[in-house]
């Protein structure tokens, strides 16, 4: 079978759909596999757990890039979602990127359609544009440096104060960069719907049930939301708060992988996921990461496929944009 014809099938299942002896060790296979491929493995801390820990590297976005940039393996396997792994493609435009499930999107990359960006900046000619990195290769072609929640408000403040911005595609999280620096950026009209779905009514009653517990909150989460909150910031960052926090009770709203890493640093420590406004669903779980299993990672590294590949035009001029956010994060 041809690799175009390999390609558009795995798009369509999203991997390979191949039984699998329920005898096998699938944690052993893949680290066999690892060795044989000269594979890296990187995983956001979004993943279920036993995908995390079977990672070389767990992180969020800005580390996950920076991992990205110095490895030396020849394929990276990417535990995440298409923008992380369509990221570490233009980092790395000769190594070889494969990705558990195509399938695995981002709501927040979604938000910000390429085409219709490319009029809202039309709009602007006098601003340059910040990208969150939650956004597609396609929309990091039309941006002027990427930034991550961890280095967004460093990012900004790199600009003079009179050079005017536009800041894509998260609404939320730009906003809480104007309110923390004093800027005045265009926001285009994106959020993530996993951390869109916390109800402050709910939390507050949370809180008062746990009046020992901080709460500490994401800052793709809304405005009334982060009023609340103890401590904003980064997956690394609320990671690193609770370990230095003297509190031993912890309400937290972002998706609830993290708390994996958290209970590990911290077993002592009793973490609590924020609630939605629908008690019945899971809605601090992104539905795409949990794309993401033993299995597809498995069958993945056997076969090499799912492959992220982009436009060598692409990788040029969205390659410029990350580029100088690894610069200034160093």
């Amino acid at each position: 079978m041809e690799q175009v014809e390999i390609n558009k099938m795995l798009e369509e299942k999203g991997f390979i759909d191949e039984s699998i002896d329920s005898k096998l060790n699938l944690v052993e296979e893949i680290k066999k596999l690892k060795k044989e491929k000269n594979a890296v493995i990187l995983s956001h801390f979004y993943v279920e757990g036993e995908l995390q820990d079977i990672a070389d590297y767990v992180g969020d976005s800005l580390g996950l890039a920076q991992e990205a940039a110095k490895t030396d393996a020849e394929t990276i396997v990417f535990v995440g979602v298409h923008f992380m792994a369509e990221t570490a493609k233009i980092i790395n435009p000769n190594k070889k990127v494969i990705l558990p499930d195509l399938k695995a999107s981002c709501s927040l990359a979604e938000s910000a359609p390429a085409e219709t960006f490319a009029e809202f900046k039309a709009n602007y000619p006098d601003h340059k544009v910040i990208t969150y990195i939650n956004a597609t290769a396609a929309l990091k072609t039309m941006t002027d440096v990427v930034c991550t929640s961890a280095n967004a408000k460093q990012i900004v403040e790199s600009f003079p104060k009179e050079q005017k911005l536009i800041f894509a595609p998260d609404k939320n999280l730009g906003g809480y960069i104007n309110s923390i620096t004093g800027r005045e950026m265009v926001l285009w009209d994106g959020a993530c719907v996993v951390h869109e779905q916390y109800s402050v009514e709910n939390i507050v009653k949370l809180m008062d049930e746990h009046t020992d517990a901080e709460f500490i909150a994401h800052p793709e989460c809304e405005k009334p939301v982060l009023l609340l909150a103890k401590h904003i910031g980064s997956t690394t960052s609320l990671l690193n708060y609770v370990q230095s926090s003297s509190a031993k009770k912890f309400i937290v709203a972002t998706e609830s992988g993290i708390l994996h890493q958290m209970v590990k640093a911290c077993p002592d420590k009793i973490f609590i996921p924020a609630p939605s406004a629908d008690s019945t669903c899971a809605c601090n779980d992104c539905e795409f990461m949990k794309l993401n299993s033993l299995k597809k990672l498995y069958l993945c590294m056997k076969y090499e496929q799912p492959e992220v590949t982009l436009p060598d035009d692409v990788i040029e001029k969205a390659k410029i944009p990350i580029q100088r956010m690894l610069e200034i994060s160093k």
